[in-house]
């Protein structure tokens, strides 16, 4: 494939591709985007809150009266931080970022900000990587890693709105792998320096991270409550594009996210261990897992959750390694998560619920309503217990020995699927000592090469679900109770 131009790290092709993608498909769901996030809530199958949106005072603080420069060559990491600092001194309200292509280092948000972009806004960032300083991961954490390209702890009533861009150079940090490239962008990166694994099939922009790979999420928040991000654009990530780990009150609205497909560990969305969450018309395009939920850590008490009450409506999944994804992390426990009205289209796998022993904990009450899919690579809907993850250029080293801290689906409600195309409609494999169990399928339509294959599982109910594969359609291999409804 010939090479195409590049922009910021992201093929202009791509990024073309993308949003006409999106466009049709915003077309195509008019009458469900009609619902609003109130009505969404008002039909999930649990009690939840709509979240608290946070409200800045009527104050505003343009970055070009700290000296900033939108010519892409000016570094304006410092008039971003005093343009902040400057509306936090006066109690906050609006820091607003022109048109313009404005080059910086990490930007730190601080309490009662909402950082605005205009329409033409590029924040880029830089690919100097020394200008990204080493800090703690978060409050009280004692892991040193460098600064994210946006990043808070510990804050309060802050949020990212505007139709600007905000690009994360990811292709400066991200090892790439051969078989996921055409040639002539191999032969590209190749050119630019670098190093090769030793077997040649992976390349990393620098030598030293071959052995030390810390790249930093693109928009990290820790702790946080009472988070806005509307319409903009979060794109070429180093790592994963937004991890949230332990925040309240999130609310994304009409935001865009864009890795490559190939983009190493390229994560979209990552929710983790957060309560009171929306997911709302927004489309991702990600180089591993799509709209991901993730919980680690000891509940705070007894048959509570660390991530719970999060909807997921209204969106739109392209290549990804997942749509919808749990996992791999669940051992801080999740449940009450209600996912509507959304596409996945040329996904991996569908709905992706995932983790192992040695990192698994209980996930329930878990409701996956009114989805269409086309073009799954995989599996339309799958359920794994035996994950295995590696860091890239590495061999896979499953845990699944380890015999702690199990992976417990169950209570889990999947109806009003279409899917035009998958290698097989539904896959459930449990652990032995912990069956998949209670799994609930209503009006679903899959179109695949194979059916239902399930292992270790028991208690799973079929009503009216209807699968176009070829002979057998259910491989139960001895599961226990599966009840079949035409």
């Amino acid at each position: 494939m010939k090479l195409l131009n590049r922009f910021a790290g992201c093929t202009i092709f791509n990024i073309k591709l993308f949003y006409f993608i999106v466009l049709t498909l915003c077309l195509n769901i008019a009458g469900a985007q009609d619902k609003t996030i109130a009505d969404y809530i008002a039909a999930a199958p649990f009690k939840m809150a709509v979240p608290t949106v946070p409200s800045f005072a009527a104050k505003t603080f343009s970055i070009v009266d700290y000296g900033a420069v939108g010519n892409g060559k000016t570094l304006n990491t410092e008039a971003f931080a005093k343009a902040i600092d400057a509306c936090s001194a006066a109690g906050g309200g609006r820091v607003t970022v022109p048109a313009g292509n404005w080059l910086t280092g990490p930007i730190e948000l601080k309490n009662n900000i909402d950082l605005h972009t205009e329409k033409d806004a590029v924040i880029q960032f830089t690919d100097d990587h020394s200008r990204y300083p080493m800090i703690k991961a978060g409050p009280g954490s004692s892991k040193i890693v460098p600064a994210s390209p946006i990043y808070g702890y510990g804050l309060n009533n802050i949020a990212i709105t505007g139709s600007g861009i905000f690009d994360g150079a990811g292709d400066s940090w991200r090892p790439v792998k051969k078989s996921k490239v055409s040639q002539g962008e191999w032969d590209a990166m190749i050119a630019k320096g670098g190093a090769l694994s030793a077997d040649g099939k992976v390349y990393w922009p620098e030598r030293a991270m071959m052995d030390n790979d810390i790249r930093p999420y693109m928009l990290y928040l820790v702790g946080c409550s009472n988070i806005l991000l509307k319409d903009v654009t979060l794109r070429n990530s180093p790592k994963f594009v937004f991890y949230p780990n332990r925040c309240n009150n999130l609310t994304m609205n009409g935001v865009h996210v864009f890795n490559d497909w190939w983009a190493q560990n390229g994560d979209g969305i990552d929710i983790s261990a957060c309560k009171n969450v929306v997911i709302y018309q927004c489309t991702v395009n990600a180089g591993d897992d799509g709209i991901c939920m993730k919980s680690s850590g000891e509940p705070d008490a007894v048959d509570t959750a660390n991530l719970c009450n999060v909807l997921i409506a209204a969106c739109t999944v392209l290549r990804a390694h997942g749509g919808f994804v749990i996992g791999s992390n669940t051992d801080g426990g999740m449940k009450n998560i209600f996912v509507t009205n959304c596409n996945f289209i040329g996904s991996d796998v569908g709905v992706r619920i995932k983790s192992n022993s040695g990192r698994g904990g209980w996930v329930r009450d878990i409701y996956v309503k009114d989805i269409t899919m086309k073009n799954i690579v995989n599996e339309a809907v799958l359920f794994d217990t035996y994950y295995e993850d590696a860091a890239v250029g590495k061999s896979k080293n499953s845990t699944t020995e380890t015999r702690d801290k199990i992976p417990d689906f169950r209570n889990i409600y999947l109806s009003d699927i279409l899917c035009d195309g998958a290698a097989t409609a539904i896959s459930i494999t449990g652990l032995p000592e912990m069956k998949v169990r209670s799994i609930y399928f209503e009006n679903i339509s899959v179109t695949s090469k194979k059916g239902f294959v399930c292992k270790d599982a028991e208690d799973i109910y079929l009503k009216h679900v209807k699968i176009d594969a070829s002979k057998p359609l259910y491989d139960t291999n001895g599961c226990k109770n599966i009840s079949i409804v035409e």
